[in-house]
């Protein structure tokens, strides 16, 4: 076992046995089959099964295109998707007689479709899509004519999946928006009613956070007038979390702080429900007035619960708002008012799609570098198979498409259970076709299952998955007359070589997560450092929310980098110590900065606020600092003495009248100066290691 605690053997293992819980719906699952075997059902009824398969092949191709999400962007995702199926099925139908062309296309399309990478999966879909058709539609070439026809079939297929997609849309008009709410208070309500210190604790409350922001701020957002109901609703949930860790830091009165958590865990579970169903919250306004009865009887008498009352009255404003909000949320109850034009924040806007190219049009760029990886894999794989003359040899250059990624372990990954996939699928193709009657129909039927197992599992287990894929594409191919034997045994040979080929092409050029690290880590504290210099302003709440969002990205993109380090080898063990110490110190220093956000939301004005706005800006451009330090990897310059500047603030916050909010800021202020004096030690320890130093980054600007 390597230093780092790396093992080939158990990475292999665990790739082989780990199976998630599937998160596809049943009703993307049916109507993408659907999508998939009408056509094929359609054409063999007419007596034009070529015409069928033409769709069905199309259909498939642009599956993995239809993911949630609003219904514009799903409009655009799947438009894109069939586009780029269509135009690569017509250049491979074109010219995929001629070696030199298509190889010169193959490379064209390796490589922009490899660096479609910097826009994320999704986008990354399509140009691994064009790769595919453009290999399997050269194995076939033929005339002007026939080539419009074959790649209008398969533009057909993409769009009859994209209209099943949004099929539901004049009846299911939020359904994505109401989800992406529901989710989001489901997870409000594990951490309420688990006193959980903060949303890293809860990876899908994090996800569901940024799943949230984009679908209702994003500018593929829907436009009824729903959507300022949900706008409430996002901001509501921000506030709930904010005075929910700000309640678990106190540490006060655990009686009465466990009371009122489960009591507010009851209503916002009730909320999510309504969401998600789509019913007013009646289950919701009955556990708000069980809360609101708590709250007066355990702080009528004056008490402050050791700190707590403020929290609690805010807290129960908040789940008041949102109870009333989710009565509204969705099209049977739209508010009369129109919606208020709402945009991304300026934090979370991409730049330009032109002047994102231009930025990783660079060898120190992670999405260029796999460009180039792709674009000679695929075109190495194309003419490998050309020369030898392998049968059904467009599965090389495909698998080489699908298995290289960007980073290692998913590369590895993904060609391992592709391979076990494809074998698994060849006896499983075997045995039901052995016992299945030897009729169209029943083959279609069979298919059917097949590309509904796919379809479920592909998140689930890509290696059972690819079992029924193999399945799905050999009965398909059989209506085109390929026999299932052969088809199946060439899949095997073809996705070895291809699987293979794309391992070599990673290890002959890598690009290695630990290069990358230390940036992911320094733009994490550079985002704390934003989110405090944003505090030290309090009148400017929607930069606070815009610089804490940008802090919930930040550190999802740290907690990234640092589990690809733990799934490659060779990763230095002090790079895997920093990373996890400035992961969790940092989190550490998130909930003390949403603790005085929370406490500046309860406030109109805090004592000493000067003086404390003053010390929070210092402690921001401390910050900073580290993560200069951390970026370029040299020693720290002499920092501000923050232990002093706290000692001053507490000096005056004593001569305070509003002794209890004082302490709290007291408090706040002495965990601040532990957490950046913490961080600034694990940085100023850390080695520095040439081996280490950025080889390659995903360029944004």
């Amino acid at each position: 076992m390597a230093a780092n605690g790396y093992s080939l053997r158990a990475s292999v293992l665990q790739t082989l046995t780990q199976m998630k819980r599937p998160d596809v719906p049943w009703q993307v699952v049916v109507r993408n089959t659907a999508a998939v075997v009408l056509p094929l059902a359609i054409g063999l009824a007419s007596g034009y099964p070529h015409v069928g398969l033409g769709v069905a092949a199309g259909a498939l191709d642009t599956m993995f295109s239809d993911q949630p999400g609003p219904y514009r962007q799903r409009l655009r995702q799947l438009l894109l998707a069939s586009l780029a199926a269509g135009l690569a099925s017509l250049l491979g139908f074109l010219i995929g007689g001629q070696l030199l062309p298509i190889l010169a296309a193959t490379a064209a399309f390796g490589f922009f479709g490899g660096l479609l990478v910097v826009f994320g999966i999704d986008t990354a879909r399509v140009g691994m899509t064009s790769m595919i058709l453009l290999v399997i539609t050269a194995a076939s070439p033929t005339s002007l004519l026939g080539a419009l026809i074959g790649a209008g079939l398969i533009f057909s297929g993409g769009l009859l999946l994209m209209l099943f997609s949004l099929a539901a849309w004049p009846w299911k008009r939020y359904l994505p928006e109401r989800h992406a709410l529901a989710s989001v208070y489901q997870g409000l309500a594990v951490v309420a009613r688990q006193n959980i210190r903060d949303d890293s604790d809860v990876p899908a409350l994090t996800d569901a956070m940024t799943t949230l922001q984009q679908t209702l701020l994003g500018r593929h957002r829907s436009h009824g007038r729903a959507m300022e109901a949900f706008g409430v609703l996002l901001e509501l949930a921000e506030r709930i979390r904010l005075e929910l860790t700000a309640m678990a830091e106190l540490h006060a009165n655990p009686t009465i702080h466990a009371m009122f958590r489960d009591d507010a865990a009851r209503v916002l579970q009730a909320i999510a429900s309504a969401l998600e169903q789509a019913e007013p919250p009646e289950q919701a306004q009955r556990a708000l007035q069980t809360l609101q009865a708590s709250e007066s009887a355990l702080l009528g008498n004056g008490s402050d619960a050791g700190g707590l009352a403020a929290h609690i009255h805010a807290l129960s404003g908040q789940l008041a708002a949102a109870v009333r909000n989710a009565d509204w949320a969705g099209s049977r109850g739209e508010l009369r008012a129109s919606e208020a034009e709402t945009r991304l924040p300026k934090t979370l806007r991409s730049a330009s799609t032109l002047a994102t190219l231009r930025a990783n049009l660079t060898p120190r760029s992670v999405a260029f570098r796999h460009a180039i990886r792709t674009a000679v894999c695929l075109t190495a794989a194309l003419f490998v198979s050309r020369k030898l003359q392998l049968p059904h040899g467009y599965w090389l250059p495909m698998t080489a498409a699908i298995v290289l990624r960007p980073d290692f372990s998913a590369t590895l990954n993904f060609g391992l259970l592709r391979v076990v996939g494809t074998v698994l699928g060849l006896v499983l193709t075997t045995v039901l076709l052995h016992i299945t009657p030897n009729e169209p129909w029943a083959h279609l039927a069979l298919m059917g299952l097949l590309c509904m197992a796919f379809r479920y599992l592909a998140t689930a287990h890509y290696g059972i998955a690819v079992a029924a894929l193999t399945g799905t594409v050999v009965i398909l191919l059989s209506f085109e007359g390929v026999g299932s034997t052969a088809a199946v045994s060439d899949r095997v040979i073809n996705t070895a070589l291809g699987c293979g080929m794309a391992m070599l092409a990673y290890v002959a050029w890598p690009t290695w997560e630990r290069g990358r690290a230390r940036a992911a880590l320094a733009s994490m504290l550079d985002a704390y450092a934003s989110y405090l210099s944003a505090l030290a302003t309090p009148d400017q709440r929607n930069t606070h929310r815009e610089t804490r969002t940008a802090v919930r990205t930040a550190r999802t993109n740290a907690q990234a980098s640092l589990d690809r380090m733990r799934a490659e080898p060779a990763t230095p063990a002090h790079l895997l110590e920093l990373a996890s110490a400035l992961l969790a110190n940092g989190n550490r220093l998130a909930r003390t900065a949403m603790t005085l956000e929370a406490l500046c939301g309860d406030h109109e004005q805090l004592p000493a606020q000067e003086q404390l706005n003053d010390f929070v800006r210092h402690t921001g451009l401390a910050l900073h600092e580290i993560a200069a330090g951390l970026r370029e990897q040299r020693n720290l310059p002499p920092l501000a003495d923050l232990r002093a500047m706290q000692r001053a603030l507490s000096a005056q916050l004593g001569t305070q009248d509003d002794r209890e909010t004082a302490a709290s800021i007291n408090r706040i202020c002495d965990r601040l100066v532990d957490n950046v004096n913490t961080l600034a030690h694990i940085v100023g320890r850390a080695p520095v290691d040439q081996a280490d130093r950025p080889a390659g980054r995903l360029a944004r600007d």
